[in-house]
């Protein structure tokens, strides 16, 4: 199996600064340069598109714009990209969530992906209308997700669950294909929602062995359920042609962050209810700027400014290509990538790292293109 790419559309605006938001955090005002409209969002997807990007990411919270409008707009700008809609299982109806998976299939041509968040923080869902605390949501998305699964296949549902109720649930017509579920979480009862019906699991970008312990505790989980999902991890990426031009574009970034931001993220995030979010507070350990390389070219900085996902690879093109054979050597298979600006950092990878990656035979492109430079870049042992 070759390896899987997708980029991310940031909905929250762009800038050749970290643009922060996430678990509970607003968008950071400063650096907001680029808007997120339909005009630069669609850019960025056809440059990914032409890169050979398999698909883009979309986040849903009340810091972004919502995901689906977004990607059903910018689907009409690209041929072939696919959408991974970030959504929260409760804030719609599970039958109607299913119809509009269908719809958005028939209208795309297949082109959608599903990454089924539950919510972290009780704060912010509450702010939605949803008051069930974190484990009563993660029960609520097993039974969601249930439903949308068997009305998929074309089945009419009857269920009357803790919290989810429906009779003669039906569909008019299945998506075709039905879309892939990611889904992520780093607590117990996320590793069990996980288990059942990940089709795959996503873990935020933590070392190499941490890694690997979460793979094989959902290894475990998914095998009594009779079932093994793909693997799939989120990073930032700072890739230049040499690792002195990324760490310097890396520490460029760091300069921007004002102190009294960092504190106020922190603080905000050091209230999140998210496993996840925790682990990722713990490996910048405060933000001590001379350790936050927390494995060979795994960078810790973008956690200081922005909730979720906040550590990069940063290095030179064969430096971040060996990093990603590391992880894929653990089962990772799928790399959900971003960078800022996302424009041209979609650019530096898709230029720099996956031809590379091409020559070594862990990558093609999805649409049979010949990358760019792949008969000048050498093997990299």
């Amino acid at each position: 199996m070759t390896l899987t790419f997708h980029w991310f559309l940031p909905t929250n605006g762009d800038s050749r600064h970290v643009v922060g938001g996430g678990h509970g955090t607003p968008a950071t005002a400063s650096g907001r340069d680029r808007p997120p409209t339909v005009a630069y969002l669609s850019q960025i997807a056809r440059a990914a598109e032409d890169l050979g990007f398999v698909g883009a990411l979309t986040p849903t919270g009340a810091w972004c714009e919502d995901a689906w409008l977004t990607t059903a707009m910018v689907s009409q700008h690209t041929e072939h990209l696919k959408f991974l809609v970030a959504f929260r299982p409760g804030f719609v109806s599970p039958t109607l969530a299913a119809q509009m998976a269908s719809t958005f299939q028939r209208q795309t041509g297949g082109r959608l992906l599903l990454n089924v968040v539950t919510g972290g923080e009780s704060h912010e869902q509450r702010a939605y209308g949803d008051f069930l605390d974190k484990d009563a949501r993660y029960r609520r998305t097993g039974e969601f997700l249930r439903i949308v699964r068997e009305l998929w296949q074309g089945g009419t549902v009857d269920l009357r669950g803790e919290h989810l109720r429906v009779e003669d649930a039906a569909l008019a017509r299945v998506p075709e294909p039905v879309p892939a579920v990611y889904f992520g979480g780093s607590s117990p009862i996320a590793g069990e929602v996980a288990a059942r019906h990940a089709d795959v699991y996503l873990t935020w970008g933590e070392p190499p062995a941490q890694v690997a312990e979460k793979l094989a505790w959902i290894r475990s989980l998914a095998a009594r359920e009779g079932r093994a999902p793909r693997f799939g991890i989120r990073l930032h990426v700072i890739t230049r042609d040499t690792s002195e031009q990324a760490w310097t574009e890396a520490n460029r970034l760091l300069d921007g962050f004002a102190p009294e931001t960092v504190a106020s993220v922190q603080a905000g995030l050091a209230r999140s209810e998210s496993e996840g979010q925790r682990r990722m507070l713990a490996l910048h350990g405060g933000g001590n700027r001379d350790a936050l390389e927390i494995h060979p070219n795994l960078w810790a900085g973008i956690g200081l400014v922005r909730g979720g996902a906040g550590t990069a690879l940063v290095g030179s093109h064969d430096e971040v290509a060996e990093r990603i054979r590391e992880y894929h050597a653990l089962g990772i298979d799928e790399f959900v990538l971003s960078g800022y600006p996302h424009l041209e950092e979609a650019y530096w990878f898709g230029e720099g790292v996956l031809p590379r990656l091409a020559a070594q035979g862990l990558w093609r492109h999805p649409l049979g293109k010949e990358t760019a430079l792949s008969a000048q870049v050498p093997f990299a042992s």
